[in-house]
């Protein structure tokens, strides 16, 4: 059976800056779901050494505090680099509030969710940065993780020692409990874990499917585009990618 093939045009889409916030997102998540897990249920360790000479728990309560607090540095990078950086890392990439936008999602719902079968393919490969399912999906999880910093924080704010933790006291008493506040932290951390499998599944599946290099892109920040949709430079590529989608969103406004 004969397949379709295109040609590609190499283009620059992920800046430094967002590569680095990405694996230091992917790093930071993995050790605090690990360290999270043996805090809400440490092992016992029979060390024959008295509790005075062993502090293994405390040194992981110590890396899953200071692993959060770089996390929520990289997060604060980030939102600054939503409005530095370029077209795809803007901030109103993350918000579908167009009607393509929300045709775009349910495409994406449609075929690479639910595996159905793209009859017309007006809407494939539409995006050079994330589509809009992605994206939005993105902006959700921010929202999610900053209730998960909020309740962390909250946890250890009678015990802290300085100022920044004592600011989120008032959650627990909010949320009705310190049990309450404990429960919404753990069903968090697996949204995200649940997350975590979605996103790599998608990426490999877009990588299969497509071929426009998703998995290397946050390597090396180069992702492929159909020589249709390709001019002379990749400075050129971009703006055009970027004046297809405000035609095209302007376009459906109108109808």
């Amino acid at each position: 059976m004969a397949t379709t093939t295109f040609n590609y045009k190499r283009v620059y889409v992920w800046e430094m800056p967002v590569r680095v916030f990405h694996w230091v997102t992917a790093l930071s998540t993995t050790i605090l779901v690990i360290t999270g897990f043996i805090i809400a249920d440490p092992p016992a360790i029979n060390n024959n050494l008295e509790a005075t000479n062993s502090f293994w728990f405390g040194m992981v309560r110590a890396v899953h505090f200071i692993t959060a607090y770089i996390l929520i540095a990289n997060l604060i990078f980030r939102l600054y680099w939503a409005f530095a950086g370029n077209q795809f890392a803007k901030w109103d990439n993350f918000i579908p509030y167009t009607k393509k936008g929300i045709k775009n999602i349910l495409y994406v719902l449609k075929v690479d969710i639910f595996l159905m079968k793209d009859k017309d393919h007006k809407l494939s490969n539409i995006s050079v940065g994330h589509n809009y399912l992605a994206a939005f999906s993105y902006f959700i999880m921010t929202l999610f993780f900053f209730l998960q910093v909020a309740t962390g924080l909250a946890l250890i704010a009678d015990t802290s020692s300085w100022w920044f933790p004592k600011m989120f006291h008032f959650i627990v008493p909010l949320f009705g409990g310190d049990i309450v506040v404990r429960y919404v932290h753990h069903i968090l951390t697996w949204l995200f874990m649940a997350f975590v499998v979605i996103h790599v599944y998608l990426v490999l599946f877009h990588d299969y499917v497509e071929a426009r290099g998703e998995a290397s892109a946050m390597l090396s920040g180069f992702k492929f585009i159909r020589a249709e949709r390709v001019d002379e430079s990749e400075e050129e590529i971009i703006e055009k990618a970027k004046d297809q989608m405000w035609d095209g969103d302007k376009k459906d406004d109108n109808d």
